[in-house]
Order: C-alpha cells, then structure tokens, then sequence
C-alpha cells in the first residue's frame, strides 16, 4: 500500500513540474524572489489541478535589508 502511495505521490509531483515548466517558472530570465519562487512551489505541489483551473499565485512581502 505504501508504495503505491508513493507512486500517485511521485506522479503528482511531476505532473506539477510539467506545468510549472509550460507556464515558464524555469526561465533562466525570470527574476528570483519570493513570489516566483512561492508561485513555482505551489504549482508543483498543486500538481494536476493546475489543468482543471487552478492557477496558484502567492503574494509575499520579504522585509528589505537593514543598511
């Protein structure tokens, strides 16, 4: 039971890496920060709901660097 668990995990997660890599989260010209980087993570974690609509999106304030 646990291996197929592990499977359907496995098989998720690709299928989210698929659809961050067609919607462009790997570019070597996009900007990395906070937001891409959290709108990479949650369209891989969301996996295949990202083709029934889902379209996860983070908004994130990090504090700036003190001088």
């Amino acid at each position: 039971m646990r291996g197929l668990i592990g499977a359907i995990v496995v098989v998720w997660l690709v299928i989210g890496v698929i659809a961050a890599f067609q919607r462009g989260y790997f570019g070597n010209d996009r900007e990395v920060n906070c937001k891409t980087a959290s709108d990479t993570a949650l369209t891989v974690v969301a996996g295949p709901l990202n083709y029934v609509g889902a379209n996860p999106k983070v908004s994130c304030n990090a504090p700036n660097p003190s001088k």
